[in-house]
């Protein structure tokens, strides 16, 4: 048996932040160091695509740095073996406690490494059976080549993304690279009326950037932005006169959110409260009525006023961190989903229909 090159799982783990760069689904899970020591596990016992080697996520919690470290083919290969027999629970410096094979094999393996094509399944096995199952695509195990320079793996990266990954993940990680800076390095965003205006770089900036420049004309009828800030409160557009046509004051003292929009196409117009979330700070129900009160201020009812809490991704932290504590009656928008919206309905839309 003619075992692959080996990398150390450090390198491994260098190497998965340039081949899934920002943007890529589920990037969390397969970018951080259980995905690397699970891919070396993978490449140490050969369990590559077309060897007919297989691995068991419960060999990953069984791997030592000590074992690790013996790199012949010989130890490789008895260790393959000996790792498939039943766990005592007695292994010194494991990796991993044995109870953790299933958040490797759900988290890591399944909801990630497969998803994107880094790692495929063993074909004719039951959901249930505890055979061993998993391994690295061939072009996916071929990045991890020690003996490929840096340059070269870079460039080995990009054309596997673009065979590999579906569209949409693409286009996921082309939305999350797209960059518009003037030449001082600031972002320029494009208001509905023509306007510019330069806001400092950060991933604040860029998801505020697409609320205006995609969200707006996508589901206002005839947007217009009546009051724009950054972060640190900084005020970047106020437009005190579209303002004033519906009533608005705009006082920034008042704890207004990042973005204020208003829709102008329907007879009545609506009001759109917007929070950016790079990190924290959402629509939450105490949030949402700070923002009824100031529309109240401006004899805005809640039926002609709407909460967005916008994110770049569904599938990155922040979204996952704060989406218990969205309000009802509000909705969320992602950037690399920008044809969708959610909808946290207060009550089912579709009785009496």
């Amino acid at each position: 048996m003619n075992l692959p090159p080996l990398i150390d799982w450090k390198e491994i783990h260098a190497r998965l932040e340039e081949i899934f760069p920002q943007g890529t689904p589920n990037r969390e899970h397969a970018t951080w160091s259980i995905a690397a020591k699970t891919i070396f596990v993978m490449l140490y016992v050969g369990a590559v695509e077309g060897a007919d080697q297989w691995l068991r996520p419960n060999q990953v919690t069984r791997m030592t740095d000590v074992q690790a470290a013996q790199t012949d083919e010989s130890s490789r290969m008895d260790w393959a073996l000996s790792s498939m027999a039943p766990d005592k629970g007695d292994i010194s410096g494991r990796w991993y406690a044995g109870d953790t094979r299933e958040s490797i094999r759900d988290d890591t393996i399944r909801s990630s490494l497969v998803r994107l094509g880094a790692v495929v399944e063993r074909a004719g096995l039951a959901t249930t059976s505890p055979a061993s199952r998993y391994a690295l695509q061939k072009e996916f195990a071929a990045l991890l080549n020690p003996d490929v320079d840096h340059s070269a793996f870079v460039a080995q990266a990009a054309i596997w993304r673009e065979q590999f990954l579906n569209a949409g993940q693409l286009a996921r990680i082309a939305l999350n690279r797209k960059r518009a800076v003037d030449a001082s390095g600031q972002v320029l965003v494009t208001f509905p009326n023509g306007e510019t205006r330069a806001m400092t770089p950060g991933a604040s900036t860029e998801i505020a950037k697409a609320v205006i420049e995609v969200f707006a004309p996508k589901f206002l009828e005839q947007p217009g932005v009546v009051f724009l800030s950054e972060s640190g409160n900084k005020v970047v557009a106020r437009d005190d006169d579209l303002a004033k046509s519906i009533g608005l004051n705009i006082s920034p003292d008042k704890n207004l959110p990042d973005i204020v929009m208003v829709d102008l196409g329907p007879k009545h117009p609506l009001i759109v409260f917007v929070e950016v979330v790079a990190t924290d700070g959402p629509v939450n129900e105490a949030r949402k009525q700070a923002l009824l009160d100031i529309a109240a201020g401006a004899h805005f009812p809640p039926e002609h006023t709407a909460f967005l809490t916008a994110y770049l991704d569904r599938s990155v932290a922040p979204f996952r961190r704060t989406v218990a504590s969205l309000a009802w009656g509000t909705y969320a928008w992602f950037v690399a989903e920008p044809e969708r919206l959610v909808v946290f309905a207060e009550k089912p839309m579709f009785i009496g229909r």
